[in-house]
């Protein structure tokens, strides 16, 4: 038995006798919280877009990150292309189709600690009135009391992989990559009282 299997088993064995910590309700700072997406378009460029300004909640265990969860919204049309003319055509029918009210919807359902400062996030992701099961490879880049907002604060990135037509947005694949490429850089603090 390794070093690290014999502290997990006697983590275990004595985690029906220690004091069980309740996750912290954290609020995502919107002014440092984006999502960036990008694809190859026709194989000669990688084209990037993002979400931003967007808010969510975050119950963070920072003792137990297993018993932590994330649960975030966003409208499809707070899609920044940086081209008008591209963001036009994904709110097209050719794509999204998006009315003012839709939204982007991440619900956590579990979360596997894979390192010290890492875990895969199982979730639900409704885009485009389509729900799908997705994993988010998670780093808790930190925790600690912020040095100018005086209080704790936390930052997390995580990266995953889509497939536009698993959520019927896939027109022109395979010429534009069916494969998305999502990036996720988010700050929290905790919830006000």
């Amino acid at each position: 038995m390794t070093m690290k299997q014999t502290l997990l088993a006697a983590v275990i064995a004595t985690a029906p006798f220690a004091a069980q910590a309740e996750p912290v309700a954290y609020t995502l700072d919107s002014s440092h919280s984006q999502v960036l997406f990008s694809y190859n378009h026709l194989g000669y460029s990688t084209t990037w877009g993002m979400f931003s300004g967007f808010e969510g909640d975050i119950q963070f265990d920072q003792d137990d990150p297993a018993n932590s969860s994330v649960n975030v919204s966003f409208p499809v049309r707070s899609m920044f292309t940086g081209w008008e003319g591209r963001f036009e055509h994904f709110m097209s029918e050719d794509f999204f189709g998006a009315g003012e009210d839709e939204m982007v919807v991440f619900t956590s359902t579990g979360i596997e600690v894979t390192g010290d400062t890492t875990a895969d996030i199982t979730g639900d992701l409704t885009l485009n009135g389509i729900t799908k099961p997705v994993t988010l490879a998670a780093t808790l880049n930190q925790a600690s009391e912020h040095p100018m907002e005086g209080k704790p604060w936390a930052g997390f990135n995580a990266t995953t992989t889509l497939l536009r037509s698993e959520f019927e947005v896939g027109d022109f694949a395979p010429f534009v990559s069916d494969e998305v490429d999502v990036q996720i850089s988010i700050e929290a603090m905790p919830a006000e009282s």
